[in-house]
């Protein structure tokens, strides 16, 4: 597995080794030992997949608060996306900046985005599907957002305010400035 750091270095694309034939192809995506032996010592709880039928479906930008933190662990196996993480760590010199990262079933990438970001995609393609590990289970209780479309972060995301696909919970979240610091 290949491992590339971003412009916030905790924020990492990992590419899994794909071996391919006339069948098709094999692919370890996950390993725990691998990634160890990159540095990144997880242990992940639950799997998520999303499809996004409509291109220009965002979904973000979420994060849960402590103590049901999450690292996320995120591939797409059909279609692509922009990933975007923010930095959400207040004692962090890359505070409120954002890293963004296409990453596709042809690329065969992989994002990881750590505990103290806010995480969310755009769909590049029709019926994109993404599925990601997570360290921490859901919970409602300490599910939090930023707004997607928030000016300060400076996204540039591949379709207009117009044109996105977005849930009500997702047009109605707050703004960076008015979060309060949960991640120190």
């Amino acid at each position: 597995m290949n491992c590339t750091e971003t412009k916030i270095p905790d924020v990492k694309v990992l590419t899994p080794r794909k071996f391919g034939d006339d069948r098709g192809f094999f692919s370890e995506t996950y390993n725990k030992l691998t990634l160890a032996e990159l540095g990144i010592d997880l242990e992940f709880v639950q799997d998520n997949h999303s499809l996004s039928v409509p291109r220009g479906t965002i979904r973000g930008m979420h994060f849960q608060i402590p103590p049901f933190a999450q690292d996320k662990l995120v591939r797409v196996v059909r279609g692509a996306i922009l990933d975007v993480a923010v930095d959400l760590r207040r004692s962090s010199p890359t505070y409120g900046r954002h890293v963004a990262i296409e990453i596709s079933a042809e690329q065969w990438n992989q994002v990881l985005v750590p505990i103290g970001f806010a995480h969310g995609f755009c769909s590049l393609e029709p019926d994109t599907e993404v599925i990601y590990k997570v360290t921490n289970y859901y919970s409602p209780e300490h599910d939090r957002g930023v707004l997607w479309s928030d000016p300060d972060l400076g996204i540039e995301w591949p379709v207009s305010a117009e044109g996105a696909f977005l849930s009500d919970k997702d047009k109605n979240q707050p703004r960076l400035a008015e979060l309060p610091a949960v991640f120190d």
